[in-house]
């Protein structure tokens, strides 16, 4: 089976939806796993270091989309601005997607991935249970969200969060 992942459309994405350490164990697994040129250097991740794991890098979209048994994405689709074309019109039937599609806010995407037999994994869907816990890509980005937030937070604030003593002087710890 082969894996495709092509890289993220979205104004300002920067994430990717696997690291070449992943796709190493992902080809250890007996999956064939191809990626689009450029789809993880916004998260500093080169064409050669998936090279280096074994991952084919494919120059065309269309490429990925098309010779993929699965596509893992990390957000919905929506048009592609490089192909002129919607994302979900890429899927083929028995194709696998996997990635956040927040079916609720999306009723509509999931009546296209039906119509096009596509078998459709929402990440965001995953439940926040022990078993799931390997799986819960959602709860470990909202605690990397929450912690930016805060490390933001503490850029903009003017002064220490926490206390601090030295032989100078007392700075008092900031109340949040």
């Amino acid at each position: 089976m082969k894996i495709g992942i092509p890289k993220e459309v979205h104004a300002g994405e920067k994430r990717v939806a696997t690291t070449p350490d992943v796709a190493k164990q992902l080809i250890k697994l007996g999956f064939e796993v191809a990626i689009e040129a450029g789809a993880g250097s916004a998260a500093h991740y080169s064409d050669a270091s998936y090279v280096e794991a074994g991952v084919t890098v494919v120059k065309n979209a269309q490429e990925v989309w098309t010779d993929s048994d699965i596509i893992l994405k990390v957000r919905e689709p929506e048009l592609n601005p490089d192909l002129q074309k919607e994302e979900i019109d890429l899927l083929h039937e028995n194709q696998i997607l996997i990635t956040f599609l927040w079916p609720a806010q999306n009723p509509e995407m999931l009546k296209k991935l039906a119509e096009k037999k596509v078998t459709a994994l929402a990440m965001d869907m995953i439940p926040r249970i022990s078993r799931a816990q390997k799986l819960d890509a959602l709860s470990s980005m909202a605690n990397i969200a929450g912690y930016r937030a805060v490390v933001e937070a503490a850029q903009h604030f003017g002064r220490f969060f926490t206390g601090q003593i030295t032989a100078a002087g007392k700075v008092p710890p900031a109340k949040v």
